[in-house]
């Protein structure tokens, strides 16, 4: 398994969203939507990591989770692994949307899984006693490798194998990719490019990585994949076949002691329905310089979007 990307988006985006993720975050609230007067019901702590993303995620899987009869309480905007991953343990929250790489790189130092079934089946593995990972979603978090429209109609790219009828490929990164298993190395050895010319920027994919791509000087970007430029910039991200970055699934790790069919066959829907696509728009929307909205908000129009509210 290589280097994890989501704690250096996570910090960035603590800074940048610290005024939104308090507008999302409650402790102990339970959403309309369903009854809650159950007391047959489940009763489910929902938490998530502090970045917008998750917060929006954990918004997402408990509101659905209320429409469907559930009593939903909430503790969001947590903070990294180390914190929410006890808090799960002890059962203080009952439910984290994760990234399927990402929290296996946190709990087994040793793993080397890459695809989308060997990281859910090492997860599984992986997961302390009383946690269980439900099945990913499709939606992704993750390093991908972005080209601007005009240069993909150029050389007719759609994956990361067709860079190889690129002559003298450009690429624009932060500078550990040149080292990175994942990164340039991984490129020659899994696709078989050769000769790439690597431009060090290191600001994640950020405005600096998006100018260089914009303006010619690189032909390609390690942008992750739900930057909200992506969208803004109508880029072409090149399809990972070989699973060169580890897989990273948005996926609910939940108590294992509140499993049940229905609370599996909700999430499921949820995370059946959601796309990269989705989870780069919820950050364009919260990340909005001029009007944010609201986590809460955000999750309530995507769930009645996709008919699951």
């Amino acid at each position: 398994m290589f280097g994890s990307k989501r704690g250096v988006i996570a910090a960035g985006a603590l800074l940048a969203g610290a005024a939104l993720l308090l507008a999302g975050c409650s402790s102990s609230t339970s959403l309309s939507g369903g009854s809650t007067s159950s007391s047959a019901k489940t009763t489910v702590t929902v938490g998530s990591a502090a970045f917008p993303e998750n917060v929006v995620l954990g918004n997402i899987y408990g509101q659905a989770l209320a429409a469907n009869g559930f009593t939903v309480k909430y503790h969001l905007g947590i903070g990294q692994r180390a914190a929410y991953i006890p808090a799960l343990e002890k059962g203080e929250v009952n439910l984290i949307p994760e990234y399927s790489g990402s929290i296996l790189d946190f709990l087994s130092k040793t793993a080397t899984a890459n695809t989308p079934s060997d990281v859910k089946a090492a997860l599984d593995k992986a997961l302390p006693k009383g946690l269980t990972a439900l099945t990913p979603s499709s939606a992704a978090d993750s390093d991908s490798i972005n080209v601007t429209p005009a240069f993909a109609a150029k050389y007719n790219l759609t994956s990361l194998a067709d860079l190889k009828n690129v002559p003298n490929l450009s690429l624009a990164a932060n500078p550990e990719f040149q080292t990175r298993p994942d990164g340039i190395k991984g490129l020659e050895s899994v696709y078989g490019l050769t000769g790439i010319s690597f431009q060090s920027i290191n600001d994640s994919g950020g405005p600096a990585t998006l100018k260089a791509l914009l303006d010619g000087t690189v032909d390609s970007a390690d942008i992750y994949s739900t930057t909200p430029s992506i969208l803004a910039s109508k880029l072409v991200t090149l399809t990972d076949p070989k699973s060169l970055f580890a897989s990273q699934q948005v996926v609910p790790i939940v108590s294992t002691s509140k499993v049940s069919a229905k609370l599996t066959a909700v999430l499921n829907k949820v995370s059946a329905a959601l796309t990269t696509k989705d989870l780069l728009e919820f950050n364009a929307e919260t990340s909005d310089a001029t009007n944010p909205v609201n986590p809460v908000v955000v999750a309530q129009n995507w769930l009645k979007k996709v008919n699951l509210f």
